[in-house]
């Protein structure tokens, strides 16, 4: 008897082993890797020869680990954790105002119109040198924290604008940010709605918007997802129901982990499946976006207009931890209809890898149209001032563009939102500014001149070399001066934008685009032409 039940014991052992042998490995793997950190810290806290911040070491450890992983996956405090709640809420305490922390100011980037900030007074392009009786210039956290606070607190902020100081009281209070801020009647039948970002508001606010258009006569439709970066999925979803109908699947998730495998179908009876549809996305427009764009391009529902998105396909789920910290994980990858991933980049090492245009793989839309994917949506027709090259993103990265169009606009004090058109002389005003800034564009091709000097200095080859590599970098410099007059009719477009905001808001840009936008008027042009239409869609 004994005999027997040992012999049945080792079985279920066995059996037990063969199935949970990979989680085993795994959890031994794990435990023994957290054992001989957990060693080494306080090996470190203990006996280092200086004095050592615990905390500030853990972090180091976080962040050096995370950094193997995509950008996404990231360990957050609890502040971080309350930003990311008033992120998808649109509703907060604070100031209303986009800004950007430098070492010596915080730069007012953009307002919210009747925000606490504006009323106060604060302008586009002022910089905050001093928050109560603290320089910003003497700070060394995050001296953007230092406008938060409780609702109708007041701080008197010391700010410089246009070389003069200002000093004013800001009164904190609750801001409403729009998930649509703003839709409008083109003509006698087009409706234009600009969908800004995916918060828990966002399908209630674009069905409002469509509702009342359709009131006002609107026949076709233009949703504007241009730098757009996202948000919740459920509103992604929401938002497509809007013209898919019931059931229909938007977007799939895959994972190496099965229970992370799901799809995600709409819910609701559609308002509308007939009304014709234009999609307008850019470099900018993430996420939420790409869900929404792909899906309406896969079901031969729309026509995506403008740039490739930007190609952030990751899905991410919040982890708690201990002491109210969290742990945002990327678990699986989002999939169009066709089975298109989104995702524009792998990650190897924490380092970025893009696909080759030869590696696209092809899918078939409802129709059968051909579409590829290599990360984010390829619209349906292309416009070039959509697409921003390494030279614009290296203007914008350091802020010029912003500081010109600031800087325009004090020296042009009669300037107005209505009809508003750059001098003719603006773009060489542009260049000779960047130049006295000391702008200097370094290519890809700049940095591999730079290593071939170096190895022809260490190989003792330069002093022969040199003429050729002279010769190399002035046909280079051709080549840079060429591609910034390529880039003329997009450096005006983004100076006017900038230029409107300053001046009127984010309306005032939204109205300049349904005026003067080049992607507006091939939206337009293509939903008049429903012969057109319809032949990209593959109907005809």
């Amino acid at each position: 008897m004994k005999k027997t039940k040992l012999i049945i014991l080792t079985i279920l052992v066995a059996l037990t082993s063969y199935g949970f042998t990979t989680y085993k490995n795994d959890f031994f793997e794990i435990a023994k890797q957290i054992e001989i950190f957990t060693n080494l810290y306080k090996e470190v806290n203990m006996n280092y020869v200086d004095e050592v911040n615990p905390a500030e070491l853990m972090n180091t450890a976080i962040e050096a680990m995370l950094n193997d992983l995509d950008p996404y996956t990231v360990y957050w405090n609890e502040q971080q954790i309350q930003n990311a709640r008033i992120q998808n809420s649109g509703s907060y305490t604070g100031i209303g105002a986009e800004i950007i922390t430098t070492s010596e100011s915080i730069l007012i980037k953009n307002l919210v119109k009747d925000s606490p900030a504006d009323k106060a007074g604060l302008k586009i392009g002022d910089e905050i040198i001093q928050i109560g009786n603290i320089d910003v210039g003497d700070y060394n956290e995050d001296a953007g924290e230092l406008l938060k606070g409780a609702p109708d607190t007041e701080v008197i902020l010391k700010l410089r604008r246009n070389s003069a100081t200002v000093t004013l009281t800001l009164k904190r209070g609750i801001v409403e940010e729009k998930a649509v801020p703003y839709f409008k009647l083109l003509g006698k039948n087009t409706g234009y709605i600009v969908l800004s970002k995916f918060t828990r508001s966002a399908s209630s606010e674009v069905i409002e918007a469509f509702q009342k258009l359709k009131e006002d006569g609107a026949t076709q439709i233009i949703l504007d997802l241009r730098n757009n970066p996202g948000g919740l999925l459920s509103e992604a979803v929401n938002v497509s129901n809007i013209f898919i109908e019931k059931g229909t699947t938007i977007t799939f998730t895959k994972s190496a982990i099965e229970k992370y495998n799901q799809t995600y179908a709409t819910q609701n009876k559609a308002l509308d499946t007939q009304i014709e549809i234009t999609v307008l996305i850019n470099e900018n427009s993430a996420s939420a976006s790409e869900i929404v764009s792909g899906s309406l391009q896969d079901l031969d529902r729309g026509v995506v207009i403008g740039s490739r998105s930007f190609g952030k396909g990751l899905v991410q789920r919040p982890k708690k931890l201990n002491y109210g910290t969290q742990a945002k994980i990327t678990i699986s990858r989002y999939y169009t209809p066709s089975g298109r991933c989104i995702q524009a980049l792998d990650y190897l090492d924490g380092e970025s890898i893009r696909k080759d245009k030869s590696e696209y793989a092809e899918f078939k839309t409802k129709n059968g149209r051909s579409v590829y994917d290599g990360g984010g949506i390829k619209p349906d027709i292309e416009v070039g001032v959509e697409k921003e090259s390494k030279l614009i993103k290296a203007l914008k990265q350091e802020n010029l563009i912003f500081d010109f169009a600031i800087n325009y606009v004090n020296q042009n004090k009669e300037l107005s939102t209505e009809n508003f058109k750059l001098e003719k002389n603006t773009i060489e005003d542009f260049k000779n500014y960047i130049h006295q800034k000391g702008f200097k564009f370094e290519s890809e091709t700049d940095k591999k001149i730079e290593e071939l000097k170096a190895v022809a200095t260490s190989e003792d080859y330069l002093g022969s070399m040199k003429p050729s590599i002279n010769n190399l970098q002035k046909e280079l410099d051709k080549k840079k001066e060429k591609a910034f007059e390529e880039e003329t009719e997009t450096l005006k477009k983004l100076i006017t934008e900038n230029v409107l905001r300053k001046l009127g808001y984010d309306a005032a840009v939204y109205t300049y685009y349904t005026k003067e936008g080049e992607v507006i008027k091939q939206a337009i042009a293509i939903l008049n032409n429903e012969a057109g239409y319809r032949n990209i869609l593959g109907y005809e």
